[in-house]
This record gives structure tokens, sequence and C-alpha cells, in this order.
């Protein structure tokens, strides 16, 4: 059976984002750094690839030069148990040189979207009543990082 991986293409930075996550998230560690080869004189020796696990799930970051930017097209969705998690998640990445969106988004420096949203969101976005879900969407467009008391007050 195969194995799908996210590859996440960087310009030069790809181990020192890869550092930068495992130091951010329990159960991640860098596994594995392939270096270029004689095949680039430039580059002999720096990082190509660094495969590493954020979460427990695998990734792979590739220095594979300019021209590849990331969008928020894609992004890193961490689902939080409450809202210390949220504050943590959302701190270690801005301090780092991110910046911040809205309804729970924010970049990295390196150019990376990341969704920190605590689980129950998801759960009220999702509510069975129309009129509740609506209030908690409302609510969360206001927001830049996500605020569960204030979240849970528009539930209600």
């Amino acid at each position: 059976m195969p194995t799908v991986t996210t590859c996440l293409w960087f310009d030069t930075q790809a181990l020192e984002a890869a550092e930068l996550y495992v130091s951010v998230f329990p159960r991640s560690a860098i596994s594995e750094i392939v270096r270029w080869g004689d095949n680039d004189p430039e580059r002999v020796g720096e990082p190509l690839t660094v495969r590493f696990t954020l979460d427990g799930r695998e990734l792979l970051a590739l220095n594979g030069g300019p021209g590849r930017p990331f969008t928020e097209a894609v992004s890193l969705q961490v689902g939080c148990a409450d809202q210390a998690e949220v504050d943590r998640y959302w701190e270690a990445l801005l301090a780092a040189g991110g910046t911040e969106s809205m309804c729970g988004w924010l970049t990295d420096r390196y150019g990376l979207s990341w969704q920190i949203v605590p689980e129950r969101l998801l759960e009220l976005l999702g509510d069975p009543d129309p009129a509740r879900a609506g209030r908690v969407a409302e609510a969360m467009m206001r927001m830049v990082r996500v605020d569960l008391a204030e979240i849970e007050r528009a539930a209600a």
C-alpha cells in the first residue's frame, strides 16, 4: 500500500523550518536529512530534504530553491483541546517571526499557513441547530486568534 507524505517546498530553509516545527509540537522529531551531493557543486553538503514527524505525522521538507512560495490554499490545521493549547501554539509560531491573519489563521516566517483552532469550535460550527452554528461562525469571523470563551458565549 502506498504512503502519502506531505512535502513542503522551501528555498533553502528546510532544516531550519523542520527544527522550529519539531520544537513546537509534541511527539515530533527529525528522522532523516539527505544532503546535496556532487551533482550540485554549489550546494554540496547542504540539506536537500529533511524527513520529520510533526505530532506523529510524517512530513518532508525540500530545499527546492526559489519560485514556489506557499499560499493559504494549503495550510496545516492544529486541533487544540482548549484555549491554553490555542495560545501556546499561536504564540510559538508567531514568536518565531509569523504574522497573524484572521479566523484562527497565521502564517509562519517561512510563509506556511496554519489554522490554530480549538476542537470545540469545529464541533459548534457543525451544530445541528443552524442558528447556533451561524452565531458561532459569525463570532469566529470577527476574530484573529480564536477566543474559545467568546465562541461559547456566541453558541449560548
